[in-house]
């Protein structure tokens, strides 16, 4: 007796056009998102030769203390520092709002004060000028190479005090605002003077991490 086999098919279609329609589909995807990526670059460099944006600068213009005294017997610090700096917004099309100014001052690696400034605006090619004054007193331990040199400071009448600035600014291009930007300013000031030693600062350029 004759056996008949049963011929079977030739495959599926449906799986074949599914494969086609998803590489397809991939491919289309992969196209949009190199040309949205070529165009964002494209955008970012027209804005950049727009505005031309460069880094703001800060200086500390002078410092000086009429009081710095530390007693060791407690670990206390008693201060009166007065500072002048400048801002310079060099920038042709960019202002800048400075929502918080905080001004820190250390010694010896340690904050003993802090002060906030006014906020304020600042328009394009401006400098401006900002003046703190920071006094009070506060517990600030030093170790005995620190009061080591601690002493060694007083004799010479000038002392080593770094300023940090921490910031929350916000830029303007034309009627928009960017989001908030916390940048810090460290400022290391290697020779501030007392007033009673009539001791001249030199004009000291901060650094500005974003």
């Amino acid at each position: 007796m004759a056996k008949h086999s049963r011929s079977r098919g030739g495959g599926n279609p449906f799986g074949c056009c599914c494969g086609c329609l998803f590489n397809c589909i991939c491919s289309c995807l992969f196209q949009i998102l190199c040309t949205l990526l070529v165009l964002a670059g494209v955008v970012a460099l027209i804005l950049w030769l727009i505005f031309r944006p460069n880094a703001v600068k800060f200086y500390v213009d002078d410092a000086a203390l009429s009081q710095f005294d530390f007693s060791a017997a407690n670990n206390t610090l008693l201060y009166n520092l007065a500072l002048n700096m400048s801002i310079r917004n060099p920038n042709k099309r960019i202002g800048i709002y400075y929502d918080v100014i905080e001004a820190r001052a250390l010694y010896a690696g340690q904050r003993f004060a802090a002060v906030n400034l006014d906020p304020f605006f600042q328009p394009t090619k401006n400098t401006s000028d900002l003046r703190a004054v920071i006094k009070g007193q506060n517990l600030v331990p030093l170790g005995d190479g620190e009061k080591s040199d601690y002493s060694a400071q007083k004799n010479n009448g000038a002392y080593r005090i770094d300023l940090k600035l921490f910031l929350q600014i916000r830029l303007k291009f034309w009627l928009i605002k960017s989001k908030k930007i916390k940048p810090t300013i460290d400022c290391a000031l290697d020779n501030v003077p007392l007033r009673s030693n009539s001791g001249n600062f030199e004009r000291t350029k901060c650094h500005l991490d974003w």
